[in-house]
Order: C-alpha cells, then structure tokens, then sequence
C-alpha cells in the first residue's frame, strides 16, 4: 500500500520549495501576472512607432511568461504531489484561468507585429542590439504571417480557448474517471481492479487467463460507449480541420507540421519507411508467438515479456550508479551535473496517496528540473529515471545557454534527449551482460521499446492522417467506419501470426493522445533520431559528444529539423528512420542467435 506523503522521507521528495516557500507566493504571482497583462495593453496600437518600443514589448511579455510559467509549474507539482488536496486543486484551477486571461490580454501582439511591414522590422533588428536575440521569434513570425488573422479574430480565438479543448476534457472524465471496468481475478486469485494504471501490467503478466480478461474488460468498456466516444473523436477532428481552414491551410496535417516549420514530407516519410519495414515487425511478432509456445497469439500476449525479468530489487541508490556508468559516453560534465541532480533533489521518487502516476520532467527558466518519479525498484524503473533525466538534462542545458524567448524546446526534438539516455543505458548493460539469457531478455526489451514507440506510433500517426483525409474529403467519420480503418492498419502492422479480435478493431478510442493531432509521430521521428545519435556517442566519442551537447544547450532557438542537425541527424531524409530500421533488424539477429 501506497504510503501517506508525510511519511517519504525528505530527501527522496523534490525541492519544490525553491520555487516558492508557500502557495501564497505563487498566488501572488498570478495575481501579479494578471496586472502585469493588463499593463501590457498600453502596447496596444504602438508597435510599429520604433524598435525601442517593440523591444520594450518584447521584453515585458517575456517578464510576464517567466513569471507565469514559474507559477504554473509550482501548482501542477503541487497538485501532483496528492490530487486530494482541494487546496492544490484550486490552486491549479487558478492557474489555469490566470493563462487564459493573460493569453486575452495578450492577443493583439502578433496581429499587430505581423502588420509592421518586413523590411522594416529587418532594419530595426539591424539598427537595435536588443532585438538580435528576437531574431528567431521574429522570423519565425514572419515565417507564420500568412496565417495570423485580424487582431479582432485572434481575439475572439483567444476568448474561445477555454472551450476549445472541450472533446478532449470530456473524453478524460468519461476515460479516467466515469468508466469503471470491473474487477478479475488475479495470477493469485485475488480481486483487482482494472483501471489505466492497472492494465499494463495485467496484460503483461504470465498468466493468460488473466491477460485475456483484463483485455476483454477494458474493452468491453469503450464498447458499451462506441457512439460517445466516436462523436467526441469525430469532433475533435472536424475542428481540427475546420482551425486549419480558418488559419488558410491546406489541410489539418499541414497545419501541425507548420508550427514545427516541417514538412508533410517528413510525416509521411516516416510512415513510408515504416511501412517498408513491416516484415521486420511481422517476423519479431512471430518470434514472440514461438518463445511463448502458443498456439495462437493474440493482441493481449503483444505485451508479455517473452523472457523473464532478472529478479532483483534495485534501490534507488544503485540506479544512480548503474545511470552514472551508463551515461559514460556523455562525458564528466553531463555526468556531474546528473550526480548533483540526485542530491539537490531534482526528483520526486517514490509512490505515496493520491500521487499522480507514472512519469514526468517538468520546470521551467526560473527553476531547477523536476522529475516526478513512481519508483518502485525493478530494472524498468531505472529506464525510467534515466529516460526523465535526459528531459530535465535538455531543460537544464537549454536555460543556461539561452534566452528565455529561445529556451522552450519544440515537442519535436523534445523525446530525443530522453530515448538517447535510454539507448545508452540498453548498450551499457547489453555488452557487460554475461549471462546469456539476462543479454536475450534486454535485447528483447530494447526492441519490445521500438515495437512500443517506432512501429505503434507511426501506427497512430498513419490512422490519424487517414481519419482527418477522409473529414476533408467530407466522408464524416462513424464508429464503424473508425474502428474498421483501425482494424485494418492494426493487421497491417502486426502481421499474419497474431489472431485478431473484435476488440482491438476499438482500441483506438482509449488513446487520449489522438485529441492532440498530429503529436504521436513526434515520438517515433524522436526514437529515431535518439537511435542514430546514441551510435554515434558510442563509436565516434568526442566529436559526436561535443556535437550532441550543442545541441541540447541550442533550446529553441532554431527550427527542430535544424537543431537535430546540430547532433548530425537530419530529419528531412529518410536516413535516420532507415536507420533506426536496421539498428532493430540487428538487435532482432542477435536475439535469434542468442536463443537458437
């Protein structure tokens, strides 16, 4: 059983109290950002009367989105800390309502920067030294001009963000806190529930009666709800299409890959080369069905282990030392920094009541990273600590050599630091593995981790980009229609050995994930990436090590595609998917030697 906060120790609970000794300073910085917004106002309509004035304006909003992100981030680790507490619950509650308000307020700043002609914002940025820092902003700006509406729209847009995210808070109560999915009987005999945090690792179990049940009960739940949840998807798409018509583009995929300034060529090249690939994944889902001994597979044996875990309890101590070799190749400056990282606390480490589950990195430019952690002392947990770390790494680079306007990271660069921190650590303990059957097991993790992020989200990405072609051609999506395309690309991508079910043909809609569009494939170009620079770290040394951590310190201070050239990866070719496809094929051989 979960233990009560006060009881964790403090030294496994992060510093929170760096950011603000008590709630009431971040309360009054939220209040303080709502009169900093107003003020910000007095902008309005002087932009365009000189570089000073626009530096000023660039200055203050960044004054005020420190100031908020700082305040944001303390209520959502608060909350996160026991999501019982009411307090924390308002706390975030007016957190998020002091974004809105602010984001109001500040509507008017790029309608009115993207009316100031281009050659005159090119002369005042060569005229005043202050705005060269904006030049990425700026560009990037003019980059989006055709696309920024009338002050007046971007307003009444802004008014309707509260709204906007409507499907998907009601998708997230109706999954996470009205579906109850009934209780089975564990590998023991003894009554559990399934609930989300329950499911994988029932699915993952040896027992198959129980892996079948918690399938069939999950399932049955979004079942009894098809017509909902497919009204809510179906929506969440159509305004997907219907915001990128009304920002003029051609089409809701190219909308998202716009903000990343990539092109459609690189979501579907990654779909293109994944699919290309398929045979590898069909003969690893036959490997599977063979170690198994099962007549059969079925899409709820996809997740056990085919080979068992090294039974071992791992404190958290030992994961430190097990990351500290791991991380090697990165050098003794990343290395020390992530050794201080433990002892001032950076982390949140173990499970108490009413914590929020799984992972995350969080923090912001005024704050040390924060890593939230459930740890519970097995091997998957040490993958974990290193995965998050790499996060807070980037983060932790990226404040200290940039700007605050450059120093947010894009999503799309955002998995890589934390998959290359993995990948380190599938090598370090792959080659120091003597025991033939302890190396077959992390192979087989390692590629359980591409079959899981690689191959399922292209899967995601390539459903996506299907379900939004057919609102734009103005076929309306049904719940038969969406689970028979998803049928079909689930059959395509697991191959001939698996036996389908009329279960998984829904799967689709419990991903929470599919009412932010276009985001998964972020994942899957990431691993990819992440997989060709962790080669590079370990066979080329220094100059990929150097290469590499520009990278990390560069934030956002270019574009995503740009900046992973920094670290030798470009992604718009099919190279590093192709890649990332080989480096599967040869961990695939050398499982298959391993085991005979």
């Amino acid at each position: 059983m979960a233990k009560d906060r006060k009881d964790i120790p403090r030294e496994y609970k992060w510093n929170v109290e760096a950011m603000y000794e008590t709630p009431a300073g971040c309360e009054k910085d939220l209040q303080h950002c709502l009169e900093l917004a107003e003020k910000f106002q007095e902008y309005r309509g002087s932009l365009e009367t000189g570089p000073k004035t626009l530096l000023a304006a660039l200055k203050d909003r960044d004054a005020v989105g420190r100031r908020l992100s700082k305040a944001v981030v303390y209520a959502e680790l608060r909350r996160c800390e026991d999501n019982r507490v009411p307090a924390f619950q308002a706390l975030m509650d007016k957190a998020m309502m002091t974004v809105a308000r602010v984001t109001e307020a500040g509507s008017f700043f790029e309608p009115e920067l993207a009316s100031i002609p281009e050659e005159k914002l090119r002369a005042w940025i060569a005229s005043e030294p202050g705005l060269a820092v904006y030049g990425h902003y700026i560009d990037d700006m003019l980059r989006k001009k055709a696309h920024i509406l009338s002050k007046e729209e971007e307003k009444l847009l802004a008014q309707l963000s509260e709204i906007s995210g409507v499907m998907d808070d009601t998708f997230t109560m109706l999954s996470d806190a009205d579906f109850k999915f009934g209780t089975i009987l564990d590998e023991k005999g003894d009554e559990v529930e399934v609930t989300h945090g329950s499911y994988i690792p029932l699915v993952s179990g040896k027992d198959r009666r129980v892996r079948k049940e918690a399938y069939e009960h999950m399932y049955a739940q979004y079942e009894k709800y098809r017509n909902t949840v497919a009204t809510l998807y179906s929506y969440s798409v159509k305004q997907d299409v219907a915001m990128s018509r009304i920002r003029g583009f051609g089409s809701a995929l190219e909308a998202a890959v716009f903000e990343d300034n990539v092109s459609v060529d690189v979501y579907n090249n990654l779909i293109d080369v994944v699919n290309a690939h398929l045979p590898a994944m069909h003969r690893y889902v036959a490997l599977r069905k063979k170690l198994l001994n099962l007549p059969d597979l079925a899409m709820y044996d996809i997740y056990v282990p085919v080979l068992n875990a090294p039974d071992e309890d791992i404190t958290f101590e030992q994961a430190q030392a097990i990351i500290d070799e791991a991380l090697a190749p990165m050098g003794d400056e990343y290395r020390a920094i992530v050794r201080n990282a433990f002892a001032s606390r950076w982390a949140d480490v173990y499970e108490n009541e009413g914590k929020t589950s799984g992972a995350f990195s969080s923090g912001c430019y005024d704050s040390i990273p924060y890593i939230l952690l459930n740890y519970a002392g097995k091997l998957d947990d040490v993958f974990t600590v290193i995965h998050e770390m790499g996060h807070s790494m980037q983060t932790y680079y990226s404040a200290r050599n940039q700007e605050f306007i450059n120093a947010d990271y894009p999503i799309f660069t955002a998995e890589v630091a934390s998959t290359v921190n993995e990948s380190l650590l599938y090598r370090h303990l792959i080659d120091r593995a003597d025991d033939p059957l302890r190396k077959a097991y992390l192979i087989n993790q390692y590629l359980d981790g591409f079959k899981g992020t690689l191959f399922r989200q292209t899967q995601f990405a390539e459903f996506e980009r299907d379900v939004h072609a057919a609102v734009e051609a103005g076929d309306m999506p049904t719940c038969e229609s969406l689970c028979q395309m998803y049928g079909d690309l689930n059959a395509k991508y697991y191959g001939p050995d698996v036996n389908y079910d009329e279960h998984i043909a829904i799967e689709w809609a419990r991903i929470p994930h599919f009412y932010r569009a276009f985001y998964v494939y972020k994942y899957a170009t990431g691993y990819s990436a992440a997989t060709a620079i962790s080669k590079k770290l370990i066979e080329e040394g220094q100059p990929a090590r150097d290469n590499y951590l520009a990278f990390l310190k560069s934030g956002g201070c270019d574009y995503p595609v740009e900046l992973l050239k920094l670290a030798g990866v470009d992604m718009s070719t099919p190279e590093p998917i192709e890649a990332a496809m080989q480096t599967f094929e040869s961990l695939l051989d050398e499982l298959e030697s391993l085991i005979g």
